[in-house]
Formats: C-alpha cells, structure tokens, sequence
C-alpha cells in the first residue's frame, strides 16, 4: 500500500509540475502574442495614416493638366508632365541596363562558381551594395560621370539608378537559381543537354516568377529615389526628352515642391507623391500576383 501511495503521489506532484509548466508558457505566449499585436497595431497605424494623407492631398492635386503641362513657376497653374516622363524614361533605362547584368551574374554565383574566390567576393561587394545609402552611389556616379563630363544628365540619372537595380536583381536571381532541385539539373545532364541549355531551359525556368519578382521589387525601389538623381539628372522645368541634359523626375520634383512656401506647388508635389504609391503598390501586387501564380 505504501509504495502504491508513494507513486500516487508521485505522479500527482509530475502532474502539478507540468501543469505549473503549462501555465506558465502560456502566460509567456500570451504576453509573447500581445507585444506582437501591438507592434503590428502600431505599425499598421501610421501606415494607414500615410496612406491616408496621400489618398486625401493626393487626388486633390490630380487634374488633366497635372499630365500635360510642365512644371510651373510659382503661383501659376501647371503640371508635372515633364517630372512623369523624365522619371518614366530613367527608370525603364536603368531597368533594361541593370537587369541583364543582375541575372547574368546571379547566374554565375549559383550555377557556374558557386564557392569560388570571384565569387566570394562578388558577394561580398554585393551585399556592400545592398546596404550602401543612395546617396553614396548618387556621389560616386557624380563624380566618374557629371564631373567629368561637366554636365548633369538624365544618363547620369539612368546609371546611378541602374547600380541599385544591380544587387537586388543579383541576389534574387541566385537565391531563386539555388532553390531549383539538383534532381532537375542531374536529368537535363543526363540525357547529355550541355550547361548553357540547361540554365536557359530548365533552372531558368524553374525560376522565372522568383527573377521576375526581384525585377519589380527592385524597380518599385528606384521609383522613388530622390538623393541619386539630385547629384546625376539634377532636375529640369521644361519638357525634354534628351538624356544627355538635364532631366526632371518625379522624386526630386517633389523635393523641391513640397518643401516650398507656394500652395500650388505642394499641390503637385502631394500628387506625384500618389502617383508614385499608386506606381509602386500596383508592381508590388503584381510581384505577388507572379510568386502566386507559380505556386
């Protein structure tokens, strides 16, 4: 009886214990889970807020002449035409000239040397370029470009933006490359497919949605890049579509709109500022909408 009394008790006291225990990683979750939701609440809360201020100031800029006229003096009516069309033509430039260099080198990193000492260090630079501020860049195109051609230009704009698109394109594309199953690659090479086809047809392929959405993501970044374009296209008041001159944009337009004490012009500067969330929300959707589609 006694050592029946002695294990009833026992077990009695393993099960206090673990109900103690119980108990008390459940207080833990529940505050664990409360700082969560506040974190999100309060984060959430000045988002909806920013969005908010856009959506109200910004559609009250927003006219027919917003799109076709030019930017205005001071106090007299105009538009931003110019700021579209120069952000426009920087941006799809610096994407057509960073993108094929991104993938290309991605597809070195993951497929042809991935542990080697270039690689390594192309990483290294990488991640360098990854964290490095805009405006560092904007200097440095500022100083090998428009100080030695003496002259600012939309060119100068394109390349200062085509060296943030670079990184962000590279370590998607490897990171999506290095996901594709070996099993796929053993089997293209088994039937005697050579490398090159390989990449091109299969892990290429494989990995299309995950390179595409780097592509956006990357663009919705330079869309609204100010610091680089204010040391390499400068800005331009009138309509030009050489980008061997100066060039307006939207970002440094509205810089230079919104901080000014004329109300027409912070008018203009809230509606690029929608235009260029609307821009960068609709990539950002799309992005999802292509990783959701190959899933």
């Amino acid at each position: 009886m006694s050592s029946t009394a002695e294990k009833l008790l026992s077990a009695k006291a393993l099960h206090e214990m673990r109900a103690a225990k119980f108990a008390s990683r459940k207080r833990v979750n529940v505050i664990a889970l409360s700082l969560s939701l506040a974190a999100m609440a309060f984060g959430v809360f000045w988002l909806i807020w920013i969005l908010w201020e856009t959506l109200r100031l910004g559609v009250g800029g927003l006219a027919i002449a917003t799109f076709t006229e030019m930017t205005p003096p001071p106090n007299e009516a105009g538009g931003i035409a110019n700021a579209i069309f120069g952000s426009l033509a920087m941006v799809l430039l610096a994407t057509f000239v960073g993108t094929p260099i991104g993938i290309m080198a991605g597809i070195y990193l993951a497929e042809y040397n991935p542990k080697g000492l270039l690689s390594n260090v192309t990483r290294f630079v990488n991640d360098i370029l990854l964290s490095a501020p805009s405006i560092v860049i904007g200097l440095f195109v500022y100083a090998i470009a428009v100080a030695y051609f003496k002259s600012f230009s939309g060119l100068a704009g394109a390349l200062a933006l085509a060296l943030i698109v670079i990184p962000v394109v590279i370590r998607t594309t490897e990171n999506m490359l290095q996901l594709v199953p070996p099993g796929l690659r053993e089997a293209a090479y088994a039937l005697g497919t050579p490398k090159w086809r390989v990449i091109t047809s299969i892990t290429l392929r494989a990995a299309r949605a995950g390179v595409v959405t780097g592509v956006l993501l990357a663009v919705a970044r330079i869309a609204g890049e100010t610091a680089p374009l204010l040391f390499t296209a400068l800005n331009n008041q009138f309509w030009t579509a050489d980008m061997t001159q100066p060039m307006a944009s939207l970002p440094v337009t509205i810089f230079k709109f919104a901080m000014s004490p004329y109300e027409n012009w912070q008018q203009l500067a809230w509606a690029g500022v929608f235009l260029i969330t609307i821009a960068v929300l609709a990539l950002n959707i799309l992005a999802r909408v292509v990783t959701r589609n190959k899933l």
